[in-house]
């Protein structure tokens, strides 16, 4: 049994397959979501792309090397914590100037730095999206420049988010999907691109792109829960179309 479809259709199903997963103990979905921004799902992992999304059990098991947090710990913080609700109007601010979704955002900082404004990794990237001052500068507007230093700027919130969502707009039109884009952010943009522009097989690599989107499904699937009031999933098989009203 499988489904596809455009990110935000994949998350409003999510919030029907949740409960039918709940209801009639049915085995974990597993997806991706391809170069094109499509997600695919199926009830079982038909290949070393696709990755967990419902998990039996309440298992949780997202989480990257060197990080602490898991996916599942990051979610529950995410929907109570002060700090990320202060920062959503810069992230809505972000989403309007780029595109780029606020749950995406949301779950690269929640991944990166667990919304930690003065962290700095030991490679020296720093502030909430873990940004190094070479990208700073890269992404910054000719104004911001002249204003002030980069280290400033990526230790103030609404520099550093400005900053990254850019960055993350562009890495996603030139890496073909958010996917790959995630990729380059983690892994660097030539890793990318000598692996035919997917996903490296680096164990942190896979690890950050997977359950930076298994976050951000998570938060797109809160969003459209609030909005979708009808829905239609057509299985590949027989069986009559489930519909949400």
């Amino acid at each position: 049994m499988k489904w596809c479809g455009a990110p935000q259709l994949a998350a409003a199903s999510l919030v029907w397959l949740s409960g039918v997963s709940a209801r009639a103990a049915e085995p974990p979905l597993w997806g991706y979501v391809d170069a094109q921004g499509v997600a695919h799902f199926s009830s079982k992992k038909e290949d070393r792309r696709y990755t967990p999304v419902l998990r039996q059990g309440g298992e949780d098991v997202g989480r990257v090397p060197g990080k602490v947090a898991s996916r599942q710990a990051l979610l529950t913080w995410l929907a109570f914590a002060p700090e990320v609700k202060a920062l959503l109007p810069v992230l809505r601010e972000a989403e309007a100037a780029t595109g780029v979704d606020v749950e995406l955002l949301q779950a690269v900082i929640a991944v990166e730095s667990g919304f930690k404004p003065d962290l700095v990794s030991p490679k020296g990237a720093m502030g909430l999206m873990q940004i190094t001052p070479d990208t700073g500068e890269r992404y910054a507007t000719k104004a911001e420049r002249a204003a002030r230093p980069v280290e400033e700027r990526l230790r103030d919130p609404r520099s550093n988010i400005m900053t990254g969502a850019r960055m993350l707009a562009d890495l996603s039109r030139r890496m073909g999907g958010i996917a790959p884009a995630l990729a380059a952010w983690n892994a660097g943009e030539g890793k990318v691109k000598r692996h035919g522009g997917k996903v490296p097989p680096f164990a942190e690599t896979e690890a950050h792109v997977h359950l930076v989107l298994e976050i951000y499904w998570e938060l797109l699937q809160q969003r459209q829960q609030r909005n979708v009031k009808t829905m239609n999933l057509v299985s590949t098989t027989a069986t009559p179309t489930a519909t949400l009203r």
